[in-house]
């Protein structure tokens, strides 16, 4: 997971841990173990679906942020 990347595309569209953990539907603390992969959390197919849909990210950026 690239933490940077997907962190770039929160600022680029003025979300904030807490916005972007409302619209997945599980709280800051959620999102944040998964950003940092903390006891191996990850995110499942239908928030990177969400966040793909809120953020307009190409196949290639979905790629990058959460399989590269």
């Amino acid at each position: 997971m690239n933490k940077k990347l997907l962190r770039s595309e929160m600022v680029l569209h003025d979300d904030t841990n807490s916005t972007l953990a409302e619209a997945l539907g599980i709280s800051p603390q959620s999102l944040s173990a998964k950003m940092n992969e903390t006891n191996g959390a990850e995110f499942n197919q239908g928030e990177i679906s969400t966040i793909r849909n809120r953020y307009k990210l190409t196949d290639e950026k979905v790629v990058a942020i959460f399989f590269g």
